[in-house]
């Protein structure tokens, strides 16, 4: 969904300067520190939504405010090196994505306020203790992709007659992940499904699942990572070469060529983020701001994909089904 683009100018700066800015040295802006799992081509739709957000507000980057932009691409070796940076230059706030993004920034400052615009289960992998309170200097917006699990093979079931066997495809060092396969697991006894689990730690693992997978499943489940996010292609058309349909939690994997996506819209996360980064820079504390979570996921599939596997999508489906890629 685009949204109309606007400015707000103000006359004076003093009408938008927060609160926090009297404890500013002199002539040095409040600094936010835009730490992206990703690259900066892959985050522009979300990076977009964070800064419009901001300038509803009131701050203007250049003017009132500063951005300092970081960009791990993908690189699970650069989150600590980059959080460190962000402590050395001593931004007012931190803005992290990604479960394991938002854990090297918390172990790299307990003083820094920290806002996480998507991560699956704050709690559950230690980044705050209570949504409602999370205390110390972490708070943000959970994606709840670790609770969609059962709903998604729900998804899966309509579309592929006959599911019996499942593969899921899950990056294990992520403790967000190591959730959500739980989560998957358990939801696929329950609904009576043989399951194959391909866990992989680096890029090269990527094709080895797939050979391991060579006819031990009737479709695949994605659980969602900046390792998967980053080669979400290559592991779409490996799935498309061994005909298996694919689940994703975010639409980007379906535009990027795989079946079908349940979750929410990062861009809307990251625009709520903005409101969280808004309310520290003029006063409040992290700890005090309840941690949001979603209330809408969409529903996304990809024609073209499932034409490609001989699949036959249900009308039904694709009335309920919140976006049609063709």
């Amino acid at each position: 969904m685009k949204r109309r683009e606007f400015i707000t100018l103000l006359d004076g700066a003093a009408v938008a300067w927060p609160l926090a800015a009297g404890a500013q040295q002199p002539g040095k802006l409040p600094t936010v520190g835009f730490f992206g799992a990703y690259t900066v081509a892959v985050q522009s739709p979300w990076t977009a939504a964070f800064v419009q957000r901001l300038r509803e507000l009131g701050w203007v980057e250049g003017h009132n405010l500063a951005i300092d932009y970081r960009w791990a691409e993908g690189r699970s070796e650069r989150y600590a090196e980059i959080a460190a940076e962000f402590v050395r230059l001593k931004v007012d706030v931190i803005v992290t994505v990604t479960t394991p993004v938002a854990l090297a920034a918390k172990q790299a400052t307990s003083v820094i306020p920290i806002v996480f615009a998507a991560v699956s289960n704050p709690v559950g992998t230690g980044l705050v203790p209570s949504l409602a309170r999370p205390g110390g200097n972490v708070t943000g917006l959970s994606n709840l992709i670790s609770d969609t699990g059962s709903k998604k093979l729900q998804f899966l079931r309509e579309v592929v007659p006959g599911l019996g066997r499942l593969a899921i495809i899950a990056s294990v060092s992520n403790p967000a992940v190591v959730l959500e396969l739980d989560e998957v697991q358990a939801a696929a006894r329950t609904l009576g499904l043989e399951v194959a689990i391909s866990e992989v730690r680096r890029v090269d693992d990527i094709a080895y699942a797939f050979d391991a997978l060579k006819g031990r499943a009737d479709a695949l489940y994605v659980c969602a990572d900046p390792l998967m996010y980053t080669n979400r292609i290559r592991i779409n058309t490996l799935a498309l070469g061994l005909r298996l349909p694919t689940m994703h939690g975010f639409r980007d994997y379906v535009e990027a060529g795989g079946l079908m996506s349940y979750g929410t819209n990062i861009a809307s996360l990251f625009r709520r983020a903005g409101d969280l980064v808004d309310k520290i820079l003029r006063g409040a504390k992290p700890g005090d701001i309840p941690v949001e979570q979603p209330t809408k996921f969409d529903l996304v599939i990809n024609l073209t994909t499932a034409k490609a596997l001989g699949l036959t999508i249900p009308e039904s489906f694709l009335l309920s089904a919140d976006e049609v890629i063709e």
